[in-house]
């Protein structure tokens, strides 16, 4: 089976730098996932981390402190950077850190290896990668091409990811487009 490539929340929400989430380094991950976006040409999903329409259990106090993030789905605030999806793209959208279940399998087509791009590394990115390598699907985290909270917080989960392989291999730009 062949390799697709996932976009993590390269949303408006977190590279606008005057969002309240605003992610530094969201540039660098947008231009590496650029980058590899030719050799996913027809394998390549984007994800977006939405508000609930009505937060329930331990995400109401999560919503209590971020009440700016509390807008419809179809806010500007949820866009993808514009022009970095193909209209044919498949897009799934969560209200959840993690993104892997159900929607993204089947938008990947059952693949059994995904590479990741995207934000922020230490949230949504790491929630998506231990997920996909808990149901038995290769993860390769693309480090050039996310980007954490800090740089300090973007290594620190690195470091954490590291811990999983054989299942989650870190991987540079440079490496996945070398090995396609």
């Amino acid at each position: 089976m062949t390799a697709w490539l996932v976009a993590v929340d390269l949303q408006h929400v977190f590279g606008d730098p005057d969002s309240l989430w605003a992610t530094p380094g969201f540039a660098d991950a947008v231009t590496g996932t650029r980058a590899l976006l030719p050799a996913f040409s027809g394998r390549t999903v984007h994800t977006r981390f939405v508000a609930p329409a009505e937060p329930t259990g331990a995400w109401v106090p999560y919503y209590a402190d971020w009440p700016f993030a509390l807008v419809p789905e179809d806010d500007p605030l949820y866009a993808l950077v514009p022009g970095l999806a193909d209209p044919a793209d498949p897009v799934v959208t969560a209200t959840t850190f993690g993104k892997w279940g159900p929607a993204l399998a089947a938008a990947t087509g059952g693949a059994d290896t995904l590479v990741l791009t995207g934000v922020s590394t230490d949230c949504c990115v790491l929630s998506t990668a231990l997920a996909a390598a808990d149901a038995g699907v290769a993860v390769r985290v693309v480090a050039d091409a996310c980007a954490g909270l800090t740089p300090a917080d973007h290594q620190r989960a690195l470091d954490a990811l590291a811990l999983y392989a054989p299942l989650v291999r870190l991987t540079t730009v440079a490496e996945v487009l070398a090995g396609i």
